[in-house]
């Protein structure tokens, strides 16, 4: 009466009692993951129920003793929460951890996510997933959410948008305790693209005090971000510590190995392995893209073109289609765009940039300028240099080793760059016509 079908069915309906003995009760559970969560999750409401029936102060112990022999009560017997407590996981059917290709881009995030779906609650609390769009982010949290319907688990998916239209709404008709019953029932809060909170003052107090409930319970929460939360600046700093304070992983864009893959399993899944080469598919694969929806239209494309012309698609013919696949490239890169870009990340000028002064905080900013007009324009060490307020070359190598030292360590300037890249890229214009570069 007090936890629903779902929770009932999963954790309680196979438990027995297992011996009652100087005002200890022992429970027995099925299997050690269900002692577990009895303990974690439902022990104080045991405990309770225990109280009540016996009207005396009692214990309760929980050890693993098998199934239980005796019959659940039937369906009809039980009562279980409205629906807004429990609410319905809304889910691509297509986003599984089957599904989800991993490679050394996406490997952490890919384990990270799995732990948590098997053990929710007890590790990587809260998890932070971020990335540049189109990279898997998406797929990962709907995974999650599966994994979790298959063990019987309440969980809860949402977009932030539509996180931030049910609180509104929940405000103007003054139902702001159904709201917070929808979210806080939930035993796992998924949450997609946490950055369109920024600005949204009110919606950020709901968020933050929706977490806090989750969080102090034992409830799991899964946030996605298109940028790691160190770069949410516009964020309250309280919102910005919680979603700090778990793991902090992202995924970056796959390496040709891993497109490959990508594509192998993108051609089986639609059946059209038959109609595209091994060939053809290694050329997509070689071909540049920013993620892996940029991956799957190319291999739409191919796949179009060889069902209108009755044919397969070969490594030869991939030429013949190149201007269809794949997007142009962007305007190249300008050092006063890169050195804007970082002094707007880092908050500082851009004549610190190229000036003398050491503060932390503008070497560190003056460092990743470097490194991108190195690794992202391609600019000589001399050249930079020059932009730099005359630097010599063996400096800007400093730095640019320095921030890849860090990178390679798993330093928060991972962040910064994944973030300076997207800025860079939404500024960059596409030419009107042009054929994509081979990686």
């Amino acid at each position: 009466m007090r936890v629903s079908e779902a929770c009932y069915r999963t954790w309680l309906a196979d438990t027995e009692a297992l011996s009652w003995s100087g005002g200890v009760l022992v429970v027995g559970a099925p299997t050690a993951f269900v002692a577990e969560m009895l303990e974690r999750r439902l022990f104080e409401l045991v405990l309770d129920s225990v109280k009540r029936v016996s009207g005396d102060d009692v214990a309760v112990q929980v050890e693993v003793a098998g199934p239980a022999k005796a019959e659940a009560p039937p369906r009809q017997e039980m009562t279980s929460h409205p629906a807004s407590v429990v609410p319905e996981v809304r889910l691509n059917p297509r986003y599984t951890f089957d599904t989800f290709i991993v490679g050394s881009s996406n490997e952490l995030a890919n384990a990270a996510a799995a732990a948590v779906a098997e053990r929710p609650g007890s590790v990587y609390n809260p998890l932070f997933i971020y990335s540049a769009v189109g990279l898997g982010k998406t797929h990962l949290l709907s995974a999650v959410g599966h994994r979790l319907a298959e063990i019987g688990l309440s969980a809860i998916y949402a977009s932030t948008e539509e996180f931030t239209n049910q609180y509104i709404a929940a405000i103007r008709a003054g139902e702001t305790e159904a709201f917070r019953a929808r979210y806080r029932g939930a035993e796992v809060l998924l949450l997609d693209d946490i950055q369109f909170l920024i600005g949204k003052e009110q919606t950020q107090e709901g968020f933050f005090h929706t977490f806090n409930s989750l969080h102090m319970s034992g409830r799991q929460v899964v946030v996605t971000c298109d940028r790691p939360a160190s770069a949410l600046d516009l964020l309250q700093d309280r919102v910005c510590s919680r979603l700090s304070g778990g793991l902090v992983v992202d995924i970056q864009p796959p390496g040709q190995e891993t497109r490959l893959a990508i594509l192998r399993s993108k051609a089986d899944l639609i059946g059209s392995r038959a109609r595209i080469t091994a060939g053809a598919l290694e050329v997509l694969a070689e071909m540049e893209h920013r993620n892996v929806r940029e991956l799957e239209g190319s291999l739409n494309r191919a796949v179009a073109y060889a069902e209108l012309t009755g044919g397969q698609v070969t490594s030869e013919s991939i030429s013949m289609i190149a201007e269809s696949l794949p997007r142009p490239e962007r305007a190249p890169l300008t050092a006063q765009g890169v050195l804007d870009a970082v002094a707007a990340h880092f908050a500082v000028e851009c004549s610190d940039l190229a000036g003398r002064r050491r503060d932390a905080r503008i070497t560190l900013a003056r460092h990743v300028a470097m490194y991108l007009l190195r690794e992202d324009a391609q600019m000589a060490l001399s050249v930079i240099g020059k932009e730099l307020g005359g630097r010599d070359h063996s400096t800007i190598l400093h730095g640019c080793r320095r921030i890849a030292g860090l990178v390679n360590g798993g330093n928060p300037v991972r962040g910064d760059l994944v973030s300076l890249r997207q800025r860079l890229a939404s500024q960059r214009p596409r030419p009107a016509a042009g054929h994509l570069r081979r990686a």
